[in-house]
């Protein structure tokens, strides 16, 4: 019973997704009326990024509240030959990294409206909880939408 109970949970649940194509993502936060969340990140050399991405980003606390008002994005520049990007892919964050990250910051996360304007930024690893780092995206989504 429960080993079927355990396959029933996994099944229903699916954290979630991580998008690569930023216009993809902006379609999706205008469409059902959500926040953007990009995260630059060095997912095979970076030390910071790993933490964030393990310790917050993937908390289930974190990713509960981000399946019903995020859309994730990841822009990631792995540095392993192993782990290199499609030509296509790797053109498209470094025309991310352009417009958002030209200091070459990692990792940074910046929280976006639907049309791409940024909303609130953290340089590095925010050293907060998942819940803690929920809290301040929801706080700053809350002031947006009072301006409206």
């Amino acid at each position: 019973m429960l080993k079927l109970l355990c396959f029933l949970c996994l099944t229903i649940y699916a954290p979630p997704q991580w998008h690569v194509n930023m216009q993809e993502a902006m379609d999706i936060a205008q469409k059902e009326h959500r926040y953007i969340l990009l995260n630059f990140s060095g997912s095979d050399w970076c030390g910071p990024c790993i933490l964030l991405r393990r310790d917050v980003l993937d908390a289930p606390v974190f990713t509960a509240f981000a399946d019903t008002t995020l859309v994730l994005v990841n822009a990631d520049f792995p540095r392993m030959k192993k782990h290199q990007l499609s030509k296509e892919q790797q053109e498209q964050n470094d025309h991310l990294a352009d417009q958002y990250n030209p200091r070459g910051k990692f990792p940074l996360t910046l929280l976006l409206n639907a049309d791409g304007k940024v909303m609130q930024q953290w340089e590095g690893n925010p050293s907060l909880t998942p819940a803690e780092f929920r809290a301040r995206i929801r706080s700053a989504i809350d002031a947006d939408k009072s301006l409206k």
